[in-house]
């Protein structure tokens, strides 16, 4: 067999299932055979044209699968083997990945802001889905495959591992970039699958009192489950006047924001205390402006941190050590379940959050 199903991008608004080749597995890569992978957010935005990529590539980053080649310099895994990769596949070459910042580890961008490889724009070290074919297919290719192969540990299923490629590392690197220490209020709005893995994330990092907003109940809902003390529907109450009411005016020690919208991340500002952090995880399609009079026109103290989904293997075996300790269990979150054939579809349900929908597991 040297074809495969692929789902590829066309063009803005349109994507369809179609056959690719295979790919031929290089002496650092290994190929992949999918047994489940699920959709983005970041993918809608790919899917609507308001993130560039090129014609006829594969989409799709979060991978859990079995291991169908390996190349000949790829050392302590072996064929048939369960594996999980990032969404952010790092190389561990590059000048930010050995200062800190492998999500960073991408390839030479021009001052123009373009890959000098591709011609288009690229975002650190995220490759699936991106600059080469990703996951939302029968097979992938992970480069740099000994650096970024994670086993899966027996007896964990692929929907309670699914969430650690992209949404979980992201969720947690947003609890981890807003400084929450012991005893902290948090706040995190929108309760999308990211915004609830940094509610569970802020819960693990010992926030002591954690406000969940959204405008949809049972997303609320499943944050108390995972580890929020108070919900807000922002379509009930106004979201700032409620928080410093919780917080006698005081403010709270941390925001994260998880959508990417100029409301949420504003209001992540004005419910900050002098000296809080802003942890801001939303992809934006737009500028951002910040408010002054809430910024304390830049004599605040304030913090506010960006952040990129960590990867690597090391990153991927942390967070699946999470999920077999039993601390966090995402597997609620895969609410519907569809074939690679039938993805077209998911994408619509997905992209219009209809049913209940959090995360779809694709099984090609």
């Amino acid at each position: 067999m040297s074809m495969m199903k692929s789902l590829i991008f066309i063009e803005p608004g349109k994507i369809e299932v179609a056959e690719k080749k295979i790919p031929d597995v290089g002496p650092n890569d290994a190929l992949i055979k999918i047994t489940t992978t699920t959709i983005c957010g970041t993918d809608i935005h790919i899917f609507k044209g308001e993130y560039p990529v090129a014609k006829g590539l594969t989409i799709g980053h979060e991978p859990v699968g079995i291991i169908e080649k390996l190349g000949s310099a790829v050392m302590g895994y072996q064929e048939g083997q369960r594996v999980i990769a990032g969404a952010i596949c790092p190389s561990f070459t590059s000048y930010a990945s050995q200062d800190g910042f492998p999500s960073q580890d991408g390839g030479y961008i021009q001052p123009d802001g373009t890959c000098a490889c591709h011609g288009y724009k690229a975002t650190g070290g995220w490759r699936f889905g991106n600059i080469i074919d990703g996951t939302q297919a029968e097979y992938v290719l992970v480069p740099d495959a000994q650096a970024n192969l994670a086993p899966v540990p027996d007896g964990l299923t692929d929907e309670q591992v699914l969430m650690c490629p992209d949404i979980m590392s992201t969720g947690f690197k947003g609890a981890e970039n807003a400084n929450i220490k012991i005893g902290d209020i948090v706040a995190i709005f929108a309760q999308g699958p990211i915004g609830l893995c940094a509610t569970a994330g802020a819960k693990l990092r010992g926030a002591s009192t954690i406000i969940a907003i959204d405008g949809n109940n049972e997303r609320l809902a499943m944050s108390k489950k995972l580890g929020a003390d108070i919900t807000l529907n922002f379509k009930e109450v106004d979201v700032v006047d409620e928080i410093m009411k919780i917080t006698g005016g005081r403010g709270v020690d941390s925001s994260i924001e998880a959508l990417g919208l100029q409301s949420t991340f504003e209001q992540g500002i004005k419910v900050l205390k002098p000296g809080g952090t802003l942890s801001s995880l939303g992809v934006y399609s737009a500028d951002l402006k910040i408010p002054m009079a809430y910024f304390a026109s830049g004599l605040g103290d304030h913090t506010i941190r960006t952040a990129l989904c960590p990867g690597g293997k090391e990153r991927m075996r942390r967070l699946l050590n999470v999920v077999e300790s039993g601390r966090v269990d995402f597997s609620e979150m895969v609410t519907h379940t569809y074939a690679l054939d039938d993805i077209v579809e998911a994408y619509d349900l997905f992209m219009h959050q209809r049913d209940g929908v959090l995360k779809i597991a694709i099984k090609p």
